[in-house]
């Protein structure tokens, strides 16, 4: 068993309180958070097969075995998602994209029909295509001479995203738990487990977001940002997957 899974699990019960998994408190706790033995309990498992789970030894998980910890730990769709992603079993309730993917040129061609700032981004959140409007708004990032951009790069290693993002330290840590979500058990294969280590090598930011192990999906909302020529900038984010290749995003900043 994977050790993504083992410190996603034991990260997950010790959030959970007693309180939130209707239990007593038990008294006076060295953490807040359900103890292995509770966690078991709830889940109808021994207590010695969720340490050896937690500890990432080679012990069987099935599929009905993860829905009952995700139903316990209470997982958003996002953190069940990635779950079933790290330990490698199919969840019936995650589907994905069939069939040869589009090109590069259907990919320009999708974001030049769309009139406010749109990008696509593939799974190590390269941008791999964009429009003129999204490079007008992200010109330390989207830029012609750039290839294939990342996102995360720009985010934690390019000083003007600080003053282009309002609120830059909540969505940094956003971001990281939309990333962790987005690639769950494929972090440990290349270019993904290069890329997660040179950034956590060069941003203590991304290292710290990164091991605090959080999880979540892409719900869009509220983007704001403070534009050196446009002034301030507020959008609707809106994430939709390529039923064709379903590890591409679509991101689209609409104007509020």
């Amino acid at each position: 068993m994977s050790s993504k899974l083992a410190e996603f699990i034991r990260a997950r019960r010790e959030a959970l309180t007693p309180a939130m998994a209707g239990l007593p408190g038990g008294g006076r706790r060295r953490t807040p958070g359900l103890r292995r033995e509770e966690l078991a309990q709830l889940c109808d498992v021994s207590p010695t097969w969720l340490t050896w789970l937690e500890q990432g030894r080679p012990v069987s998980a099935s599929a009905k075995m993860l829905a009952r910890l995700a139903q316990v730990l209470q997982l958003s769709p996002a953190e069940r998602a990635y779950l079933f992603e790290v330990a490698d079993k199919h969840d019936p309730s995650h589907g994905t994209g069939e069939g040869g993917g589009p090109a590069a040129a259907e990919l320009a061609a999708i974001v030049a029909a769309i009139d406010a700032p749109a990008y696509i981004l593939d799974r190590a959140w390269n941008a791999v295509a964009w429009n003129d409007a999204a490079a007008a708004l992200f010109a330390g990032w989207l830029h012609a001479e750039a290839a294939a951009p990342n996102q995360l790069r720009f985010m934690f290693l390019e000083p003007g995203a600080r003053e282009l993002v309002v609120g830059w330290p909540e969505r940094a840590q956003r971001l990281v738990a939309e990333f962790r979500a987005d690639i769950g058990r494929h972090a440990d294969q290349m270019p993904l487990a290069g890329l997660i280590a040179e950034l956590a090598g060069a941003s203590a930011p991304f290292r710290l977001c990164w091991d605090a192990q959080q999880v979540q999906g892409r719900d869009g909302g509220l983007r704001r940002f403070q534009h050196p020529q446009q002034g301030l900038l507020a959008f609707n984010q809106v994430t939709l997957h390529l039923a064709r290749q379903h590890d591409l995003k679509l991101v689209m900043l609409l104007p509020v």
